[in-house]
Formats: C-alpha cells, sequence, structure tokens
C-alpha cells in the first residue's frame, strides 16, 4: 500500500501514557498502600485524554510554569501552542493528604483503580486570574466560571498512567484514540482531513459547512464531544444516533469517519477553538471548521473571536488550518443553504433558527422547518424530547 503523509501530533510526538503490562501490575500490587484520590467526571476525561495522546504533547497534569505560561500567553512554558490549563484541583484539605514525591491512586466515581499520578508538585493559583484570561469573564453564572469557581485551591502536577479504561457504554464502535484515527487515515489514503466539534445535533447550516469542506481535503472527522456537558445540552446518545442518520442518508460514506471526542466541555469560546483544533491535529486532522461563535455560551463572545484568535498564532507552530465559515441560513431567493459570502438576499430571505428556538418547538413536538433540520433528525430530536 502507498503510505500516505499523516500530519506529526502536536509536540512532534503521539504521547502514550497508558501502563504497559508490567507497569500496571507493580501499581496494582501497591494500590492498597497508596494514597487515593477520587477524580470528578472532567478529571477522568482528561486522565483519559493525556494518556492516548488526545493532549499531546502533555504527559500529565500541568505544573505551575506550564500552567502559567497557558493562562497568560496561550503557549506552554517550551513555547507550544497550548489555550487551556490542564489542572487537577482538589481543596487544601485533600492536597494536604499528599507529598510531592507520591505515588497518588487515581479513582474513578465507582471507586475503581484507573490510573497513578507522581506527584511532582502542588501550587495555588488564582481563580479569578483564571477566568479572565481563559474565559474572559468573572460571571458565574458562565458554564465555565461555576466550575472553575466551585472547584478546589489547590492544583496537583505530574505525570500520569492510566491503568484502566473500560470501553464506552453507548458507543465502543466509535471509541477510535489518535493512534487508531491516524493509522485509518492512512488506510483510507486521506492525506488532508477536516475535523469538525460540535456538542450540538447536527442541522442543515452543518450540514453545509462539512460539505463546503468536503470539496477540497480527502475526508472528513466528524468528532462530537461525548464527555461532560451542560445539563440543557442535548444528550451524547442523541446526538450520536442524528449523525448516523446523517451519514446513512446524506454524505458519502467513504469519505466520512465518525468517532467521539472524549473530553470535557469548557465553554471558553475563542480559546476552545484553538484547543480543540489541537485536539483534532493529534487525532491526525490537517484542517479545522471554525463556524460562529465555536464552543461560546450566552453573549460571552463576539460571534467570530473564534476565527479571529487564530491570528494570534503562528501557523506553522500551531500546525493545523483552521477552515473559518460564516453563519449559514436557507437562502429562499436562491433556494438552497448559503452564507452572507455567497448570496445575494436581503435578511426577510434568510431562514435563521437558533438552537434555543429549535429546542422548544421540539419539546412541542412541532418539526422544524425542512430548511433548518432533515426531517428523519427532527423526528429522532422530537422522540428524545419526549421520553
Amino acid at each position: 500500500m502507498t503510505q500516505v503523509s499523516i500530519i506529526l501530533p502536536h509536540g512532534g510526538q503521539l504521547i502514550d501514557c497508558i501502563a504497559p503490562l508490567n507497569k500496571r501490575e507493580e501499581f496494582l500490587s501497591q494500590q492498597n498502600n497508596l494514597p487515593k484520590l477520587l477524580l470528578d467526571e472532567r478529571a477522568v476525561s482528561d486522565l483519559v485524554m493525556i494518556a492516548i495522546g488526545g493532549f499531546s504533547p502533555l504527559t500529565g497534569f500541568m505544573e505551575e510554569e506550564d500552567y502559567r505560561s497557558v493562562v497568560e500567553n496561550m503557549h506552554l512554558s517550551n513555547g507550544t501552542p497550548w489555550s487551556i490549563p490542564i489542572t487537577l484541583p482538589v481543596k487544601e484539605e485533600v492536597a494536604n493528604c499528599f507529598r510531592e514525591g507520591d505515588l497518588i491512586r487515581l479513582d474513578n466515581s465507582d471507586g475503581e483503580f484507573i490510573g497513578v499520578l507522581e506527584l511532582t508538585q502542588k501550587y495555588k493559583y488564582q481563580k479569578s486570574k483564571e477566568a479572565i484570561k481563559v474565559y474572559k469573564t468573572e460571571d458565574e453564572k458562565h458554564p465555565g466560571v461555576q466550575v472553575l469557581y466551585g472547584q478546589g485551591e489547590i492544583n496537583l502536577a505530574g505525570p500520569v498512567w492510566l491503568l484502566k479504561r473500560n470501553s464506552h457504554k453507548l458507543f465502543p464502535k466509535y471509541q477510535i484514540d489518535p493512534k487508531e484515527s491516524r493509522k485509518l487515515f492512512q488506510e483510507k489514503k486521506w492525506s488532508t482531513i477536516v475535523g469538525f466539534q460540535t456538542r450540538n445535533p447536527i442541522h442543515r447550516a452543518h450540514e453545509y459547512i462539512q460539505k463546503c469542506a468536503l470539496e477540497v481535503v480527502d475526508g472528513l472527522f466528524l468528532h462530537p464531544l461525548v464527555g461532560a456537558t451542560k445539563s440543557d445540552d442535548i444528550p451524547a446518545d442523541v446526538r450520536m444516533k442524528c449523525y448516523e442518520i446523517m451519514i446513512d442518508n446524506y454524505f458519502p460514506q467513504e469519505r466520512v469517519t465518525l468517532a467521539i471526542n472524549p473530553s470535557a466541555m469548557r465553554y471558553a469560546g475563542p480559546r476552545e477553538a484553538i484547543f480543540h483544533a489541537i485536539i483534532r491535529k493529534n487525532y491526525g486532522c490537517t484542517h479545522f471548521i471554525v463556524g460562529r461563535d465555536h464552543a461560546g455560551v450566552g453573549d460571552y463572545y463576539g460571534t467570530y473571536d473564534a476565527q479571529e484568535i487564530f491570528n494570534e498564532f503562528d501557523s506553522s507552530a500551531l500546525g493545523i488550518l483552521p477552515m473559518k465559515f460564516e453563519h449559514a441560513f436557507y437562502c429562499k431567493k436562491t433556494q438552497q443553504m448559503a452564507t452572507s459570502k455567497t448570496s445575494p438576499s436581503k435578511e426577510e430571505d434568510r431562514v435563521h433558527l437558533s438552537g434555543t428556538k429549535v429546542r422548544e418547538m421540539l419539546r412541542k413536538g412541532n418539526m422544524p422547518p425542512i430548511e433548518f433540520s432533515r426531517p428523519e433528525v427532527a423526528k429522532e430530536l422530537i422522540k428524545a424530547m419526549k421520553n
């Protein structure tokens, strides 16, 4: 088979912190003697993403120098672009139970021993500063800030090892790690791959920009997020079902790969757009779709802030190309999906529907117009809203 050139992971090497058998057995033999820490849902997903290489070049939770550099400058201390702090915060009384140099047993919510932290540092940080820098607000109504202000005031740092990882309860066949996605893209002979991130069900505007991107690359990597999200977001199983419907009926299946992104949402708008692009680079993508208000929430960010932030980075250092799209709508004049770049229509000829308005329609059992949603997808969403 002809080898296809695949983009290098962020930092040049795909990190693998899944404990090999001998190391796993060594840790398991010590499990009853190790100090223990219970991880919440976000921390578990961060541990997994570090271990499988999704957060390459990170090998663990950030030490203070990297943390401060990321918060202040959106780069790791060695100059590598990185926009979101990946930390393990705990309450001070919990931190006092550990000493630097300890091996800490990491358990999930079921009490399973799933990982080990080699504790190199404990450090305090300013929540208000992180809120302003990362989320651009201190408003506790912002879901990311709410999590930040509710977490502990001490960060534990150091390399990690993943000992146990269960297959995803809902999507085992879509649990494709970076090493596997890269191999898959090579097998498909894709040299250029565009990644798409969403926490929402796919609608016609999504479909339009995905297909525009597919016109200029070899393959589309649909990578919906299934980690922790807001309580009012559409559940992951419903979103995945919608993607399956779309691929089966409206996409060239040989040019699309669907997989789950196990990381948690931060709702950090522009900074999270950079973060999401880096993750897809680690999975093997060469391009990344950035639409209107990517990873935004409420009115905290400008409509296209998530696109403009890419201009603040050295494109060669970032190493993945953003594909920037305007807000798409159905154009009554041209009778097709369009953006202001391609449509001659006036505002009254454009069908815009917000996610909030669509959710209201679905809860009432009303079908969104065909211009907004494929009918098979709308039926699936209405059924889910009734349950």
